[in-house]
């Protein structure tokens, strides 16, 4: 037989229950596991013979950016897969860092979103202290120094930043080993190697502003039709003097059966 019902739950917590200790100082800072190389830690336990089989992280994205005379054209898809296994088909990879940077999204969506929303912070910070919008180059090196101060705790980021300041367009790409470099196209995930094809074979510098867009538009789809691990919207920006627009998000489906298939008969 059960014994009688106790109702202690419903009684108030007393004031000694947590006791908290006063000379522990707040400490904003992101916690560290307690190794000094986790990504060296974690390769030797599961190399034992009766480790557990390790989890593989299997990544699937397209994104890219290039320069123009009009600005920077920044198209990515927006399909999130775990292996073969398509997570979601709305994911947002632009990451709208102010009125006039813009960070993309390929490796691991919570490390790109976390840090990339951590710089938007510095850059506000930057803003108030010094009275002016701090440039590309500054802002793409903050995240490349704080992404190599983690370099070998497991990160996996592949991104770009890219914005217009007082001295123009610009565009640098940083990953998770503090990498930065700049240039004037780039494309990261597993379907860039498609979206390269079309964009280097349509880029150039005096391309008008709609040529342009339809480039960036048609690189994305080509990269969604071939590559699996690919797809969703189409979204296509556009970073000029005075910010960044949006400028459309397209179904890749339909780009494909009411557009550009038809374009091949």
């Amino acid at each position: 037989m059960l014994g009688p019902l106790s109702l202690n739950f419903l009684n108030l917590p007393s004031p000694t229950d947590h006791v908290i200790e006063d000379n522990l100082e707040e400490d904003d800072s992101f916690r560290l596991p307690p190794n000094l190389s986790p990504g060296k830690f974690l390769h030797a336990a599961f190399n034992t013979p009766d480790a557990p089989k390790a989890i593989e992280f299997a990544h699937g994205t397209t994104t890219l950016s290039f320069v123009f005379k009009g600005g920077v054209i920044v198209a990515v898809d927006s399909r999130s897969t775990m292996g073969t296994y398509i997570a979601s088909q709305s994911v947002k990879k632009v990451i709208e860092i102010n009125p006039f940077l813009l960070g993309t999204m390929a490796g691991g969506a919570a490390d790109c979103s976390f840090w990339e929303r951590e710089l938007g912070r510095r850059c506000r910070l930057y803003e108030l202290r010094n009275k002016e919008r701090i440039s590309v180059a500054a802002a793409s090196k903050l995240l490349a120094n704080i992404v190599y101060s983690y370099k070998n705790y497991g990160l996996s980021m592949g991104t770009m930043i890219t914005g217009w300041d007082k001295k123009g367009p610009h565009l640098y790409y940083v990953d998770d080993d503090g990498t930065r470099l700049k240039g004037q196209r780039f494309s990261v995930g597993s379907g860039s190697t498609y979206a390269y094809g079309i964009l280097d074979s349509g880029y150039r510098w005096d391309l008008e502003i709609d040529e342009a867009i339809e480039l960036g538009r048609r690189s994305i789809y080509h990269a969604t039709h071939r590559d699996a691990f690919s797809g969703g919207i189409v979204n296509v920006y556009h970073v000029h003097e005075k910010g960044w627009t949006k400028i459309s998000a397209d179904d890749s489906t339909k780009l494909h059966y009411e557009r550009y298939s038809l374009e091949k008969l």
